[in-house]
């Protein structure tokens, strides 16, 4: 989850501008709960892991 369109219910701007201590919490709160190894829980990022593997594979078994 990302808070690019979350709103606040105290300020009513939204949560990743940050304008009261409520947003400010929740941005604290969401990028605790974001671990080292968020950033490959999409898929693109997936496929993007996978097809490097397999490209790296490929190179160092290909005959010379």
């Amino acid at each position: 989850m990302t808070a690019d369109w979350l709103v606040c219910a105290n300020c009513a701007g939204r949560v990743s501008e940050g304008r009261c201590a409520v947003c400010r919490a929740e941005l604290a709160r969401l990028r605790e709960g974001r671990g080292p190894w968020s950033h490959f829980g999409s898929p693109a990022a997936l496929i993007a892991l996978l097809l490097t593997l397999v490209a790296v594979t490929f190179l160092v078994t290909r005959p010379t």
